[in-house]
């Protein structure tokens, strides 16, 4: 059950995402989203949804906001895992300890800035790219990804299977990055799950700040940012965008839970 319930509500968000410029070229008028009607109307025949503050058709905002959400907090998600998997597997499994030592400590200083505050001398900097706003995020996401798996690496490096292998003569890189990688796959999964919720947060921070795409740009994250002050007056320019990724959020959790119960890493 909970599979299902994971594939509908990760599906419904992907399909919109996906596919949502399309159907939106469905609706009356195109779709557009561009700001030529009365603000916050309530939905009607016109705006199944309404109106959000700029007077922008929210139905056409939720089909084609969530590209935005998957390229910037996904790529930053990735990125983020794509460097602190290989990095803490690395620091773990190399014998001078004082590397693992002075990684961890670095780390530390980046893990005590506020995101917030970097993102707001980014911006005030000028660099306002995706790229940078991607890699800045990544950057901030680093430090708990490299704990995180430093420590799962840690205790799957102290098994009797990794000695054996070692007696073998297998390679570092296999015994390090072959068995012990494989064993932190369930706790990295775990925590990407949650840790989507945190970049989407920081995502939309940055895209308000102008970081990333512009903030009248239609995004999901960015749409619950700006039309939050209206949520009484047109609550679905907030709890539309914002469903979608509870949605997005919650359905990949579940997949994720249900594969580590049913198989995969949790079961070798």
């Amino acid at each position: 059950m909970s599979r299902a319930a994971g594939w509908l509500l990760l599906g419904v968000p992907l399909l919109a995402a996906l596919a949502g410029p399309v159907l939106a070229g469905l609706l009356p008028g195109g779709g557009s989203v561009r700001a030529a009607n009365v603000p916050l109307l309530p939905p009607g025949a016109d705006h199944p949804l309404g109106t959000d503050v700029l007077g922008r058709d929210v139905l056409a905002l939720a089909l084609h906001g969530g590209g935005s959400v998957l390229v910037l907090a996904g790529g930053a998600l990735l990125l983020t895992y794509l460097v602190g998997v290989p990095l803490a597997l690395a620091a773990v499994g190399q014998p001078h300890r004082w590397v693992d030592r002075w990684l961890t400590r670095g780390l530390d200083l980046v893990l005590a800035l506020p995101g917030l505050l970097v993102l707001m001398v980014l911006a005030a900097t000028g660099t306002r790219t995706g790229a940078a706003l991607v890699v800045a995020v990544a950057l901030l996401q680093l430090p708990a990804v490299v704990r995180i798996v430093r420590s799962a690496a840690l205790g799957a490096r102290r098994s009797g299977v990794v000695e054996a292998m070692a007696l073998q003569g297998e390679s570092w890189w296999r015994v390090h990055f072959g068995y012990v990688g494989r064993g932190v796959l369930g706790p990295v999964a775990v925590d990407a799950g949650g840790r989507l919720s945190l970049v989407l947060y920081l995502v939309a921070s940055a895209n308000f700040l102008g970081l990333g795409i512009d903030p009248a740009t239609a995004d999901w994250a960015v749409l619950v940012e700006r039309n939050q002050e209206a949520l009484f007056l047109q609550p679905c320019a907030v709890l539309v965008p914002a469903g979608l990724l509870v949605a997005l959020c919650t359905g990949l959790n579940l997949l994720v839970d249900r594969y580590l119960v049913t198989g995969g890493p949790a079961r070798r």
